[in-house]
């Protein structure tokens, strides 16, 4: 209800809002964003001059919208689409090439798909599915758990689970990755009889990752790793660099990486990846499945497969997707009892000042982890900038194509002011999202049309 007049419903506030002079600009506006959740309100102007004279050839003011920008498909499923698809041709370029500078040759690289684990902090609750489709009882309890309880991932014994371990882990979850591509390297340069000093030299290690909570709490890393020569992806990877090599140097990369740190009380924490470490070949793409026989993954799935996960929230049972600002909001955060207490053991110990560097409050709604989503290495494919530049290039040149200019006869003067975010009214964000949602499924039906032709 509105303030001062209570019989005004929401749906009576969208009839308002939808006959309102206008509304038709103001959509125009928001079918601009693809119907952004939260979009930035800027006011200003936007003018085309020619280069010589500097005579206003186009113009564009008032207020516009443009979108957050925003990862997490709990804030913005919009612009998650949109990084998702980014994330897509990012992974994708550097797995089939042919793409963003990355030459089609990229496909005879050794390449290989790792998920690398957090270790056990306490026994939680589980939900195992076999393989003949059949639900295994949980370790901890006993009990079978439907796949929405929201028990799984709990610890069974909150008193005996170590949370304070598990938030450090969390913390140093990037420090453990570097000394994981420091090992890495080590290893396959022992594997050629060279020094370390020596690998690049001879090849190198190019890799991107994306980061995914599991249902305890902690994150887990999928990556691709691919190996070059010393001069990145157009040069030969040496012949005695297998699949099955990288493989092997993975694992044994994985079980060596060791980062101590200190509790509280100044006992020495060991902090390691988890036993469990899968890696699988990466195949071309050759067909739909998403895996073979013999476990290995196409491309284009892959690439799909990782992007999702660029875009998932903490979520309602994994944290928040606000910052934490008091003890008043972990006692009210809308998360599980499990959940609760990483938040609050990362901020208690957020406030200790040997812990300062790790900004553990800064981080506490995010469970303590610290790192990108997703990263790469320099040489694995493009960037998320060169990929948006791409866009606004295309965009740009679409405007002076329908103006009848050419790109060295103008300047672009842009003078905007922030004015603020989201939209004013409930009524205005229900018609958003309507809008975004019609722009989905029309995206999507597009998409099907074209695959199936």
């Amino acid at each position: 209800m509105l303030p001062g007049n209570p019989h005004t419903t929401l749906e009576d506030r969208i009839a308002r809002k939808v006959t309102s002079p206008g509304y038709h600009e103001w959509r125009a506006k928001v079918t601009a964003t693809n119907g952004c959740a939260v979009p930035v309100r800027l006011f200003g102007a936007w003018q085309l001059h020619d280069a010589t004279t500097r005579k206003v050839l186009a113009h564009h003011g008032g207020e516009i919208m443009v979108p957050c920008g925003n990862r997490r498909s709990a804030v913005c499923p919009s612009c998650s689409d949109r990084y998702a698809a980014d994330a897509y041709h990012l992974m994708h370029a550097g797995l089939a090439g042919g793409s963003k500078g990355v030459p089609a040759t990229v496909t005879d690289k050794p390449r290989a798909f790792a998920t690398l684990t957090a270790p056990s902090f306490g026994p939680v609750h589980n939900r195992f599915t076999m393989a003949n489709g059949k639900i295994r009882p949980c370790t901890g309890c006993g009990e079978y758990h439907h796949q929405a309880d929201p028990r799984v991932g709990a610890a069974v014994d909150p008193g005996t689970y170590d949370y304070e371990g598990s938030v450090l882990w969390q913390a140093n979850a990037g420090a453990l990755w570097h000394r994981f591509r420091i090992a890495l390297n080590r290893e396959l340069a022992n594997a050629a009889g060279l020094k370390v000093r020596e690998f690049a030299n001879h090849a190198r290690l190019s890799y991107a990752k994306v980061a995914e909570y599991q249902r305890r709490g902690l994150v887990h890393f999928h990556a691709v790793v691919r190996v070059d020569g010393p001069d990145g992806p157009t040069d030969r990877t040496p012949a005695w660099v297998t699949s099955e090599l990288l493989d092997a140097c993975i694992k044994a990369a994985t079980a060596s990486v060791k980062l101590t740190v200190p509790r509280p009380d100044g006992v020495a924490l060991d902090l390691r990846w988890g036993s469990q470490v899968d890696v699988r070949p990466i195949r071309a793409n050759q067909a739909h499945e998403v895996e073979d026989d013999n476990g290995s993954i196409s491309e284009t799935r892959l690439a799909a497969y990782v992007a999702k996960y660029a875009t998932k929230t903490t979520g309602k049972t994994d944290g928040t997707d606000r910052p934490i600002r008091s003890q008043l909001c972990i006692d009210h955060a809308k998360v599980s009892d499990h959940h609760r207490r990483i938040i609050q053991t990362a901020w208690d110990l957020g406030g200790l000042p040997q812990y300062e560097d790790l900004k553990l409050r800064h981080w506490a709604h995010m469970l303590g982890f610290r790192g990108h989503f997703l990263s790469k290495s320099k040489h694995y494919s493009t960037t998320f900038k060169s990929i948006r530049d791409e866009r606004r290039a295309f965009r740009h040149t679409e405007t002076l194509e329908r103006l009848g200019l050419e790109a060295d006869s103008v300047l672009v003067i842009n003078d905007w002011a922030y004015q603020g975010n989201g939209y004013d009214t409930d009524a205005e964000r229900e018609l958003a999202a309507a809008l975004a949602g019609r722009i989905r499924d029309d995206r999507r039906r597009k998409y099907e049309q074209e695959t199936h032709q």
